[in-house]
């Protein structure tokens, strides 16, 4: 009888993130000092993340120190937080080929550490500390140049990619393994209050500067195309394109955020370069 080779296990993320900022440190030591302080310093995820955030957010009104209690806390009630963290750092690994490791988007991505610290205003937001939640949010705005509000709902596995100029409304729900690009809005359509922003499903891509608004619903793995205004449902595995969008492909391709694939049917185009 044949004797099978043993299956090689992948170390796993948080093992090949300190790996990397070993590496790192080895390699430039300039920036070994702030390699130890965030990683490798470090025995888990949570408590680099909550150095990371902490490093970022405090300020003269909350310290860093208040700031990681605030983490560490969050992260101890509720470990889907870190989860959810490892699985948005394993999205950027898989859908930005400019990365090197993982250390770029664990200590200079805004899209990453933003989408981290809001999901520890969320937590705050969920347990009726609504204003420092809100000053989570602010700091967020000023840093990052995003704007998520503490309310909103977002899932695991989520790339948010650049980061600059993104805007999530109260109301907005985002599924997991979403992937949008910088100057989306997921935002309303006038002042009612409410329920008033969009639910984005599993594996949509929405592109750069896209406006999805009110309160309608994004199907799973639809594609929304960069620049365009999204005002009523899209039917789930559908593009939508234009000011206003209009469909131009059902379906499209099986799962858009994770192949990031921008281009619409040849349809679309009714004239040739």
């Amino acid at each position: 009888m044949a004797h099978l080779k043993p299956v090689e296990q992948t170390p796993d993320l948080w093992t090949r993130l300190r790996d990397s900022a070993a590496e790192a440190a080895a390699s430039e030591p300039l920036l070994g000092s702030l390699l130890h302080a965030t990683l490798l310093s470090h025995e888990t995820m949570a408590a680099a993340l909550s150095f990371q955030i902490a490093r970022k957010l405090g300020d003269s009104e909350l310290g860093a120190m208040s700031v990681r209690e605030v983490c560490l806390e969050a992260f101890e009630a509720d470990p889907a937080i870190i989860a959810a963290a490892e699985a948005d750092l394993g999205a950027v690994e898989e859908r930005d080929p400019a990365i090197r490791s993982l250390l770029q988007p664990f200590l200079f991505f805004k899209g990453y550490q933003a989408l981290q610290a809001h999901r520890v205003a969320h937590w705050l937001w969920g347990r009726e500390r609504e204003t420092l939640a809100l000053h989570f949010q602010s700091r967020m705005s000023e840093l990052f140049q995003l704007d998520i509000h503490p309310a909103a709902r977002i899932g695991s596995g989520v790339f948010l990619d650049h980061g600059t100029g993104i805007v999530i409304g109260e109301t907005a729900v985002v599924g997991d393994e979403v992937s949008m690009l910088h100057g989306v809005t997921l935002g309303g359509t006038g002042a009612e209050r409410g329920d008033r922003h969009p639910k984005i499903g599993k594996g949509v891509l929405i592109g750069a500067g896209a406006k999805v608004l009110g309160n309608i619903e994004v199907g799973d793995y639809a594609k929304v195309a960069s620049g365009s205004v999204v005002l009523k449902p899209v039917p789930a595995g559908c593009t939508v394109a234009g000011v206003p969008a209009r469909l131009v492909n059902c379906p499209t391709e099986a799962s858009p955020a994770r192949t990031m694939d921008h281009t619409l049917a040849d349809v679309v185009y009714d004239f040739v370069i």
